[in-house]
C-alpha cells in the first residue's frame, strides 16, 4: 500500500498527518468520533457503541483512516504512547469497496450512476475534529492529507454524505435549494437518494432564493467542499441516528481550484508518498 506522513508545527502544536498504522490508532480515531458524534451532541449511542466508548461499524475494518495527531500532546501524556488523534476522516476506495461489501453511502443513496465515472474514486466519511482544536489549523491539515491521498492513489473523484444538523428540511430550505439549483452533479453520474428516503432539495424556486440566507444555513464543511468545486446528488436523506439531513456531495479532484492545489499538493505543504509493504 502507499503510505505518507506530513509533519508541520502550528500554534505551539506539532501536527502529524498520516494514515492509521495499527488497530490501536484506529480505536483512537473511533474514540474521537464517539466524543464528536455522541458526547458532543447529546445523541444517544447504540448499546454496543456506548459500551465500547467508540463509534464503529463494519466498514472500519477495511477503510483507511486519515489522522491528524498532535505529537506535542502525545509527548506530554503520562504514558507517552497513546496517539493524540485530534482530527480524522474515514476513506474507502472503490477498488476496496468492490471486494468488501460496498460503500457506507449506499445505505442512503443509489450510487450505481458512479459506475459511469472513470478511474479510482474514494468515499469520505466520519469527518470530525476534537472540540479543543476547532478552527482552521486541523481542518486544513485534514484537507492537505486528502489531497496527498488523492495524488498517491490517483483518485479522480471524492464523494460522501455531507450533513446539515437537524432533521427538518424546512430549516435549511434555502441552502438545499441553492445546492440543487447551482451545484447539481451531471446527470450521467449523479447519485440519487434511495426511494422511500428521498427528500426533495428543490424546496424554493430559483428566483425566490436568498443567497445570503442560503450561505447562513450552509455548514462550514459543505462551504469548504463548494470552494473546491463540490457538486451534489439528487435528493437529500434524513438520518435520524445522527439527527442530520444528508446530501451526497462529490468533488472531482481534477477541478480543485489552483489555490488549493498549490497550497496542498506543491512545495513544503505536500506530503511525500512512499511505497511500503
Amino acid at each position: 500500500m502507499t503510505e505518507w506522513t506530513q509533519t508541520s508545527p502550528a500554534g505551539g502544536h506539532d501536527f502529524e498527518v498520516r494514515l492509521a498504522q495499527s488497530p490501536h490508532e484506529v480505536k483512537a480515531a473511533q474514540r474521537l468520533r464517539y466524543h464528536a458524534f455522541y458526547e458532543g451532541t447529546g445523541l444517544p449511542p447504540g448499546g454496543h457503541v456506548k459500551a465500547a466508548g467508540r463509534d464503529f461499524d463494519r466498514f472500519d475494518e477495511y477503510c483507511d483512516h486519515l489522522l491528524v495527531i498532535d505529537k506535542s500532546a502525545c509527548a506530554s501524556s503520562p504514558s507517552g504512547t497513546s496517539p493524540s488523534v485530534v482530527g480524522t476522516y474515514r476513506l474507502l476506495r472503490r477498488s476496496v469497496a468492490d471486494m468488501c461489501g460496498g460503500f457506507y453511502s449506499a445505505g442512503e443513496f443509489d450510487l450505481s450512476p458512479l459506475a459511469n465515472y472513470p478511474g479510482e474514486i474514494v468515499e469520505l466519511g466520519r469527518s470530525c475534529v476534537d472540540a479543543r482544536y476547532r478552527g482552521k489549523a486541523v481542518m486544513q491539515r485534514l484537507w492537505g492529507g486528502l489531497a496527498a491521498y488523492a495524488k498517491a492513489y490517483h483518485i479522480s473523484l471524492m464523494f460522501g454524505c455531507a450533513s446539515f444538523p437537524g432533521t427538518d428540511p424546512a430549516q435549511m430550505a434555502a441552502a438545499l435549494s441553492f445546492l440543487r439549483h447551482h451545484h447539481a452533479a451531471p446527470k450521467s453520474w449523479r447519485p440519487k437518494a434511495l426511494p422511500g428516503r428521498h427528500v426533495e432539495m428543490k424546496i424554493l424556486k430559483k428566483r425566490h432564493l436568498d443567497m445570503r440566507q442560503a450561505l447562513r444555513e450552509m455548514p462550514p464543511l459543505i462551504k469548504g467542499y463548494l470552494r473546491v468545486g463540490g457538486l451534489v446528488g439528487e435528493g437529500a436523506v434524513i438520518d435520524h441516528e445522527f439527527n442530520t439531513v444528508d446530501v451526497c456531495l462529490l468533488v472531482e479532484t481534477g477541478n480543485v481550484t489552483r489555490r488549493y492545489r498549490r497550497h496542498y499538493l506543491d512545495g513544503n505543504a505536500a506530503a511525500t508518498p512512499q511505497t511500503t509493504q
